[in-house]
């Protein structure tokens, strides 16, 4: 994909030289990310932590929030690194698509701060890991990610492109919308009524309906900001997306697919729900929660 000359946003920490001490190891709130409970199932086999520690984290449990440590404004990423500056310009994209899509529905789009760390960092959420990839957290309205992550997307879950890393962003962005527009607020309260196969159904219908939104972020921002998608790139999205899904990653961990504690949605449904967003460009394709047929 080319962005060659896009702008660039103003809401990127980048705290990657910078302790990542201060969230302490108590999880108390929520945090929704791209590869999950999948993520963490499979941590062992990618980077040696135990997957306990992040499931904490992902289903907000396990102990009590602990405060973050009070820190000064974080830096903006240098000017020198293509990395930084490429989800840069993704995020810019995002906030000018969302803010469109919101303004025409007479509402006021508040963008989320994107945050580069490295290995570990304290957040609303608890503490988050570069083991289990991008996320957002609610509580602070901030999107999470070490760039270590592409490699990992890239070498081993076999998902290479820049579109693929811009896929990643415009997901987790996804949830940030989910977020201002109510969704995430009243996924909780059902989750609270129900038990745990429930929870994981809401689950994966809120994973499904952040992909559909990355496909609408996509559809409409190269058509109303002029970069260009190039031959394969969508491609690589759909194959990050697939990538990604709860029955391929078991089926790599462990051997075997268990559908009951899916909380992303199989491989051909994140496939699905991207391309029904991308090729329509309209939020009104991607409601996952009337959808009897995910």
């Amino acid at each position: 994909m080319q962005m060659d000359g896009q702008d660039e946003s103003s809401n990127v920490e980048d705290v990657r030289g910078m302790s990542g001490g201060g969230g302490g190891i108590g999880f108390g709130g929520r945090s929704v990310g791209i590869g999950g409970i999948a993520i963490a199932l499979i941590a062992g086999w990618i980077f040696g932590v135990n997957p306990l520690q992040i499931l904490g984290l992902m289903n907000g449990g396990g102990g009590q929030v602990v405060q973050q440590q009070q820190r000064g404004p974080a830096p903006a990423p240098p000017a020198n690194d293509p990395a930084a500056k490429f989800v840069s310009q993704v995020l810019r994209s995002t906030e000018v698509v969302w803010t469109d899509v919101f303004r025409a529905e007479g509402k006021t789009y508040q963008p989320p701060k994107l945050v580069l760390f490295r290995d570990q960092w304290g957040t609303a959420c608890g503490q988050g890991e570069a083991a289990m990839g991008p996320f957002y957290c609610p509580n602070d309205q901030k999107v999470y990610i070490d760039l270590g992550f592409y490699d990992t997307l890239s070498r081993k879950l076999g998902a290479p492109g820049q579109f693929a890393q811009a896929y990643v962003v415009a997901h987790e962005v996804g949830h940030h919308v989910q977020n201002q527009l109510g969704i995430m607020q009243k996924v909780d309260a059902m989750r609270g009524r129900g038990g745990e196969a429930q929870a994981n159904a809401l689950s994966v219908r809120v994973e499904l309906q952040a992909d559909c939104f990355a496909g609408v972020w996509a559809n409409r921002s190269q058509k109303e900001q002029g970069w260009r998608l190039q031959s394969g790139d969508v491609d690589t999205a759909l194959n990050a997306a697939a990538q990604i899904g709860d029955d391929t990653l078991q089926r790599k961990s462990r051997g075997t697919v268990v559908p009951e504690t899916f909380t992303h949605g199989t491989s051909a449904q994140r496939v699905n729900w991207f391309k029904r967003g991308l090729e329509s460009g309209d939020i009104g394709r991607c409601n996952t929660f009337e959808s009897r047929d995910l």
